[in-house]
C-alpha cells in the first residue's frame, strides 16, 4: 500500500468485513511521521465531521494536516464530494479511505473522483501469504483445514474455534452492509439465495431456477446476487466464447471468496473423508485463490469457464491479452488429462494444465 502514496491520488481500499482493513490502515497511520487525522465512520460524530462540508469549514479542520485516514467511508453521506473538495483544494494532504463494501461507496465516489483515485481490493488471507508466513511444508499439511474453514484472519488464528466463529461471521458481520442497504427487505430471502448458491458451486447458475425454487422473481435474485458480489461474498465467472457456434456465451458460474463462509452457510464442517462435495470445495478453493493471486500480484488477467451445448467443459480459462491458459481441476491426481478437441481446434494457441493436489501450489502462488 505504501508504494501508492507518492502517486498523490485518493487511495480507496475496498474489502469484505473482518479481513483486517482497519488493522492495515492503523499500521499505515501509526508508521507515518506526518501530521494526521483519523476518522472512524462507524461513529456518528466522525460521520458528521465529514458530511455536508464546505471549503471554509475544511480549511479550519484540516489546517496543518498531511495524512487523512477514513475508515468505513461508505457510511458518510456525500463522501465522494467531500473527498473531491479535499483533493482539489489541499494537494499537500494524502487521503486513504476504506470501505467494507462497494455498495454505497462506488456510487458515491466514481463520478466525483474520476481521475483522482486508485482503488485496491483486499481479500481474506491467500495461500501465497500463508505459505510465506508459516512455511510451505506446514501450509501443505493444513490444506484440508483451508478447504473446510477458509482464510479469514480470525479463523486462521483461532482454528480451535473455527466452526463457532464462522457461524457468527455469516450470521452477523459479513452481511451488515447489505442489511443496511435500502433495497434489502428480507434477510431470510438473502440467506435462502446464499444457500442455493452454496450448493451450486461449479454448476451453471440460473436466476430463473433459483427464483422458481424460492418463489420470487428472477429480478429479485439477480439484485441480491449483485449486492452479494459488491460486498465481496461471492463473484461471478462468465463463459468464454469467441469462435464456435455451440459455445455457451451468456452463462455464468458463481463462486465464494472463502470456502469457510460457504461451508458455514450449508452447516457442514465435516472432514474431507466424510464429504461428498470435495470436488466443489476443490474447485471453489482453486478459482478463488487464483483470483486472489492475480489481484495481489497486480496481474490484469481475465477469468472465465468454457462449455459447449454438448457439455464439453474446461474448468477455468485465463486470458492475458492474446495468451489463453486452460486449466482442469482434479482432487485426485489424474494419470492422463485430456482437453476437448473442440476447444483445441478453435483455440490452437492455448496452454493447458491439469491442477491437482500434487502441483496446486504452482497455480495459486
Amino acid at each position: 500500500m505504501q508504494k501508492y502514496l507518492p502517486l498523490q491520488k485518493v487511495l480507496i481500499i475496498l474489502v469484505p468485513r473482518q479481513v483486517g482493513k482497519t488493522t492495515l490502515m492503523k499500521n499505515l497511520f501509526n508508521e507515518s511521521n506526518a501530521s494526521k487525522a483519523w476518522f472512524n465512520c462507524d461513529l456518528e460524530e466522525d460521520r458528521l465531521e465529514l458530511s455536508n462540508v464546505t471549503l471554509n469549514n475544511l480549511k479550519i479542520k484540516l489546517s496543518g494536516i498531511q495524512l487523512i485516514c477514513i475508515d468505513e467511508a461508505q457510511r458518510v453521506k456525500n463522501i465522494g464530494l467531500t473527498l473531491k473538495i479535499i483533493y482539489d483544494n489541499f494537494p499537500e494532504i494524502q487521503i486513504v479511505v476504506t470501505g467494507s463494501s462497494a455498495l454505497d461507496i462506488a456510487n458515491e465516489i466514481n463520478e466525483p473522483l474520476t481521475g483522482r483515485k486508485i482503488e485496491l481490493n483486499l481479500y481474506p488471507f491467500s495461500t501465497q501469504e500463508l505459505w510465506q508466513h508459516f512455511g510451505g511444508i506446514n501450509e501443505h499439511k493444513n490444506l484440508e483445514q483451508r478447504l473446510i474453514y477458509g482464510f479469514y484472519p480470525e479463523i486462521v488464528n483461532k482454528m480451535e474455534n473455527a466452526p463457532k466463529l464462522l457461524s457468527e461471521l455469516t450470521s452477523s458481520y459479513l452481511f451488515k452492509d447489505i442489511f443496511m442497504y435500502e433495497e434489502i427487505r428480507s434477510p431470510e430471502m438473502l440467506e435462502k439465495i446464499l444457500k442455493a448458491l452454496a450448493h451450486q458451486i461449479g454448476s451453471l447458475v440460473s436466476y430463473n431456477e433459483i427464483a422458481n425454487l424460492l418463489k420470487v422473481s428472477s429480478k429479485t435474485v439477480e439484485r441480491y446476487v449483485k449486492l452479494l458480489e459488491q460486498s465481496f461474498v461471492i463473484f461471478r465467472l462468465p463463459s468464454y466464447a469467441r469462435n464456435i457456434r455451440n459455445e455457451l456465451s451468456k452463462s455464468q458460474k458463481i463462486y465464494f471468496y472463502d470456502n469457510g463462509i460457504r461451508n458455514a452457510l450449508i452447516g457442514n464442517f465435516d472432514s474431507l473423508a466424510k464429504r461428498t462435495d470435495i470436488g466443489q470445495l476443490w474447485e471453489n478453493y482453486l478459482v478463488s485463490e487464483r483470483k486472489k493471486f492475480l489481484n495481489n500480484n497486480e496481474l490484469n488477467h481475465s477469468l472465465y469457464f468454457w462449455r459447449t451445448k454438448q457439455q464439453q467443459e474446461i474448468d477455468l480459462i485465463e486470458v492475458d491479452k492474446d495468451e489463453i491458459l486452460a486449466f482442469e481441476f482434479k482432487w485426485q491426481k489424474a494419470l492422463k488429462s485430456k482437453i476437448s478437441t473442440t476447444f483445441t481446434g478453435a483455440y490452437p494457441n492455448h496452454t493447458f494444465k491439469a491442477i491437482d493436489r500434487g502441483n496446486y501450489w504452482e497455480f495459486v502462488m
